[in-house]
């Protein structure tokens, strides 16, 4: 099985709307068509994240803790054991990379532009897709 690390951009919109890219491959995690590789920082970010105005408009809260607790409890979550640094345009991106290395995971998902133009397909190994190329990966996988 595939091992995948999402991107916080990724895993906060896919919650909000399930027909769109992000929650395609959310649903796809859930049927068990990839394992979904976490560290502590992106669910940080996560929980972060979900607290913005934007997102509490559109989730109740009882959503939003159901949704960590399901990231805490059915996700790999692992120690970033890799160190990146200066590769990503920010920082945070940096520990996107460092997660998916430590973790050895195939792919990173992202719609993070500026992250998929200067880090480019790969990073040590790692692909980097977006949320529409993973779906059809997942897609030619399931052939």
């Amino acid at each position: 099985m595939i091992s995948v690390v999402l991107d916080t951009n990724i895993l906060v919109s896919g919650t909000v709307t399930a027909s769109t890219p992000p929650g395609q491959i959310l649903n796809a995690w859930h049927n068990g068509q990839f394992e979904l590789v976490l560290s502590n920082h992106i669910l940080d970010e996560v929980e972060r994240t979900l607290q913005k105005p934007y997102f509490q408009a559109k989730l109740t809260p009882q959503a939003i803790s159901n949704f960590i607790d399901l990231l805490q409890n059915e996700t790999t979550i692992i120690p970033i054991t890799v160190k990146v640094q200066g590769v990503a345009t920010h920082p945070e991106d940096d520990l996107i990379l460092a997660t998916a290395l430590s973790a050895k995971a195939d792919y990173i998902v992202t719609g993070d532009e500026p992250l998929l133009t200067k880090v480019g397909n790969s990073y040590q190994g790692v692909f980097l897709v977006n949320p529409k190329e993973f779906l059809r990966i997942l897609q030619e996988q399931s052939l």
